[in-house]
Parts: C-alpha cells; structure tokens; sequence
C-alpha cells in the first residue's frame, strides 16, 4: 500500500474525456469515458487519503467525529420556509445566502498558500508515511485550487461555481452583492490553549479545526441547497437551470469530501502521538480533545444562532414590506421546526 506521495502526485487529474461544462462556461473537474464526473486534482489524492486513513485505524486509531450529527442548529429558513419566500417574491436571502458562500469560497484559496511547520520533531512517532506529513506535498494547495481556483479566470473553482449556480436560479444582478459583517471570534481562541507545543504548531491545528467545522457545515448546506433546486414547486419557471444549479452544487459537494477527509485524519492522527514537551511526553489528545470540543460547541451553537439573527431580520424586512407583510411573517413562522 503506498503511503507516501510526492506533490505532483497529490495534484495529478483524472484524464478527462469532455471538460465540465455549463453552457458557454467551464468548471474545473471534467467526465471521464465512463461519463462519471471526476472532481479537480483526485487521481492520487482520494486514494492516498483512504490509504492513510485504512492505515491509520489499521493501528488502532479513531477518527474525530466530522459528522453532520454534530449540528445542533436545523438550517434557518427551512425547506418550508424557502419555497414560501420564493413563492412570495423574496429571493434576497437566498440571494445573499449564495453570494456570501460563494465569497467565502473564494477565501479559501489562501490555503494554497500557507505552510505548515514540520511536526516530526515534536514527536516520538516516523509520521512519513501520514496525511499530517502531506499537507505541505500538496494536500494544501490541492484544497487552496479547489475553493478559489488556479488563476485562470476561464475555469471556475467553487467561488465561481456558487455563482453559476445562483445566477441559473435568480438571474445574474438580481440583487447587490452583500457585505460580509466581521464576527467576532470564538472567545479564549486567540490565546494559549496548547501551551505543550509551539505557537506556530497551535495556531495551524486550530485553523485546520476551524476549516473542518465549516466544511462541516457546508454540507448542511449542500443538502438544503441541492433539495430546494430540485423541488418540484420551487423555481417553476426556470426548472431546467434549477436542475443544472443542482448538479453544479453536487459537484462542489463531491470535491469538498475530499477537504473533510483529510481534515478529519490530520486531527485525528495527532491525538495518538507521544509529543515531547518541556514537562515530559504527552498524548496528543490530551490537548487536542478539549479544544476540538470547544470549537465544536461554539461552531455548532453559538455561530449557527448569530446567522439566525441575522437572516431573520432580513426576512422580517423583507416580509413587512409587501402588503399585508406581518400576515406573511405569521405564516412564516407558521412554517418553522419549532
């Protein structure tokens, strides 16, 4: 089993039959022979990973959960919720909903970029042959290419994918595009919280952490998404690009599992390591435990309930300024889970 992979590996595509194509504009990944969609830079990538991985647990090791099960908070609007907006003339959320992961998306290309300091040193363990060994072998740039794209503008990366899929649903300038408010971050994270190991070391885990959470709760996102461009009732009118706003949402969905799992073995493959501190060797989840946990609650909590607020006011917003707007807030709310 090859456990080891040089960057041109991890980056190497599929040999494409026919490019991904959406009308007139290209996405990256592309349909083998076998008329399969293959996702950007998986030749290599998606095997190693699943060989880390069956090695890893070969020897006894547990994977972080990086389930959706983690979610508390049920999305916001709901399925319900969405088509009655729609069905109602009020496209602004989803518009904003679209446009801001879009945005969000193309951020994450700065992955591309960074470099993660060696933690060979830190530990008693030869981890040549891990996931956490590869981020610099192009798990980061792979991802970094993935989200935001190469640099040529006649490809689109998820960014721009975001926005075909938006502007097949709602029409191209249907509304401004937002601004993204600066959230606070979660409290006690700009501190020490692994004072074992050095701050370079820290600051990485708990980035990969934050990235892990959020590709998490992307694929809430994914789901909603994917059910309201394929509901029969919503997007009556432009039913053929709802289902091509589908498929381009699967697609992305499709890459980012690759995201998640290299994440999830990353974390999960420090907790087992005996790392050497200045007090002694300590296991690795001795300390990543309980930040992991952290991020999780306030990720899976508190974050959700910020873009609640923020969302319902927009809708009630929305709403009351129709005819009988308050009417159209009550039934609503009629349609919510709670």
């Amino acid at each position: 089993m090859q456990l080891r992979y040089s960057s041109e590996e991890i980056l190497a595509d599929h040999p494409y039959a026919r490019p991904n194509l959406f009308g007139e504009r290209r996405l990256h990944g592309g349909y083998g022979a076998d008329g399969v969609y293959y996702s950007p830079r998986t030749l290599k990538r998606w095997p190693a990973i699943q060989a880390w991985r069956e090695s890893f647990e070969g020897k006894g090791g547990e994977l972080v959960d990086a389930d959706t099960r983690i979610l508390n908070a049920p999305h916001y609007p709901n399925l319900a919720q969405m088509k009655f907006l729609l069905a109602n003339g009020v496209t602004l959320p989803l518009w904003n909903n679209l446009t801001t992961t879009g945005i969000i998306e193309g951020r994450g290309r700065m992955l591309a970029t960074i470099q993660a300091p060696d933690f060979q040193p830190l530990v008693e363990e030869d981890i040549s042959e891990t996931a956490t060994a590869h981020l610099n072998r192009g798990l980061f740039v792979a991802h970094g290419l993935d989200e935001g794209g190469d640099g040529t503008p006649a490809i689109g990366a998820h960014d721009q994918m975001w926005y075909v899929a938006r502007d097949l649903v709602l029409g191209k300038n249907a509304h401004p595009v937002p601004e993204i408010p600066e959230r606070g971050g979660r409290p006690g994270a700009e501190g020490r919280e692994m004072p074992q190991i050095p701050v370079g070391h820290e600051m990485l885990i708990k980035q990969l952490m934050n990235v892990l959470l959020i590709e998490i709760r992307a694929e809430r996102g994914f789901e909603f998404n994917v059910n309201l461009m394929r509901d029969p009732e919503a997007f009556a009118d432009r039913r053929a690009d709802a289902d091509r706003a589908a498929a381009i949402i699967d697609q992305i969905r499709q890459d980012e599992a690759s995201h998640v799992a290299y994440l999830q073995l990353f974390i999960s493959e420090l907790r087992p390591l005996h790392f050497k501190t200045a007090s002694g060797v300590v296991e690795g989840k001795t300390f990543i435990d309980p930040v992991w946990a952290k991020i999780v609650a306030y990720g899976a909590d508190q974050v959700p309930k910020m873009q609640r607020e923020t969302t319902r006011e927009l809708i009630e917003t929305c709403l009351k300024a129709k005819p009988d707007g308050r009417a159209l807030v009550e039934r609503f709310d009629a349609l919510g889970d709670n």
